[in-house]
């Protein structure tokens, strides 16, 4: 792959790049829309993600490129001129990364050359725009020699995404892409940042992405949306707990202070989202004791959530997901990501995971009218230099 991107970027730039990096995507196995409410997350990087190749200039100016975004070509700034441009396009997360470094007293005194490819379906929800913000943030450090941990970049990028592109954001995907750990996925608490590496046995099944190919925009979706409605139930719930986060409380605090939520709507919202938090717990606590049964049936009554209270699924995903039930040697099955198009991850028993690939993929061509994209998941590293 190195050569690949060396050869790449020789016939973009017509030199030859001296650096090569990547940042994985990943996929969130439970734990859905709970980080930017202060709770857990059960995510994993995968093997597939964003390479970029790069040369250093002698002067001010940035040379953007993908390969994956070819019809747009060449995009060319000057580090002075930082500016949030709707034209860029995909440049604007690189770009939002330099912004951060700049404003956090990062001082980027020349410019570069820089070619991203991604092997993630960009649009598919596994965080391709997480994965091109923290490899960036990976080749400024190197690059400028900056004092920084990667703890640092994770909470850079998640910025340039949050105050750059303007996506309400948690920090499940960045801290995930950064600090990825091959066959382990890791339980975050997005509260405290507090971490731990769990590892992944499955025990003879395998991890099965359907991307159902509708595309999401993230920034003009709902998210932000659902981010408001959970801050107003928080709100109210506030009036009389001593809360910071909706995840503070279990189930049982909620059902006793449910009222206090003005707006049935909200309180189905925050009740996603305590209810969810709680799963992602008992999710880790299943595998530990190899309970692969007990954490499907999570993943499972994680989407009836997802679907039902949260109402972030949409005919595509649930198609998607309802398909698979129905399918022998499937462990559990759920939306993941933001949602409202994307992907579902799927955990398999490996001696059906060809028959489900076939079968799931012809009933949801039948009812949808186009069809979807399987992956088999391999559980990889975080960012790094190749």
């Amino acid at each position: 792959m190195i050569n690949k991107l060396k050869d790449m970027f020789k016939r973009v730039y017509k030199c030859e790049a001296e650096k090569v990096f990547f940042a994985p995507g990943r996929v969130n196995l439970i734990g859905e829309h709970t980080d930017y409410n202060g709770g857990n997350v059960f995510p994993c990087a995968i093997t597939f993600g964003t390479y970029a190749s790069i040369k250093k200039r002698a002067d001010k100016k940035i040379r953007f490129y993908s390969e994956n975004f070819k019809e747009l070509g060449i995009m060319e700034i000057d580090i002075d001129d930082m500016k949030y441009n709707k034209e860029h396009d995909w440049a604007n997360y690189p770009k939002g990364v330099i912004w951060v470094f700049e404003n956090n007293g990062m001082k980027i005194d020349s410019g570069f050359d820089i070619l991203f490819y991604g092997d993630i379906p960009n649009g598919a929800g596994l965080s391709s725009s997480a994965s091109i913000e923290v490899v960036t943030g990976v080749i400024l450090k190197d690059l400028y020699n900056f004092d920084l941990s990667m703890i640092d970049i994770i909470k850079y990028s998640q910025k340039a995404e949050n105050e750059y592109v303007g996506v309400n954001c948690g920090i499940m995907d960045q801290f995930a892409i950064g600090m990825g750990k091959k066959d382990n996925a890791i339980l975050l608490d997005t509260n405290t940042l507090k971490y731990q590496y769990s590892s992944i046995k499955l025990d003879g099944a395998s991890i099965v992405i359907a991307n159902t190919n509708k595309r999401r925009g993230l920034a003009d979706s709902k998210y932000n949306e659902r981010r408001a409605e959970c801050e107003t139930a928080l709100k109210d719930l506030q009036s009389e707990l001593k809360i910071n986060a909706l995840c503070e409380i279990n189930e049982d605090t909620f059902e006793k202070n449910r009222h206090l939520i003005k707006n049935e709507v909200c309180a189905r919202r925050a009740k996603h989202a305590i209810y969810e938090n709680q799963r992602t717990l008992k999710a880790v606590k299943a595998l530990e004791n190899k309970d692969i049964k007990l954490f499907g049936g999570l993943m499972n009554k994680s989407h009836i959530s997802l679907r039902d209270d949260y109402e972030v699924t949409g005919i595509e995903l649930d198609t998607l997901v309802e398909i698979a039930w129905k399918m022998p040697g499937v462990v559990g099955s759920r939306m993941t990501g933001a949602g409202f198009g994307g992907c579902t991850v799927s955990i398999v028993k490996d001696e059906f995971v060809d028959d489900f690939i076939k079968n799931v993929g012809e009933e949801y061509k039948k009812k949808i009218g186009y069809e979807a994209v399987f992956y088999v998941a391999q559980i990889g590293d975080g960012a790094r230099k190749l």
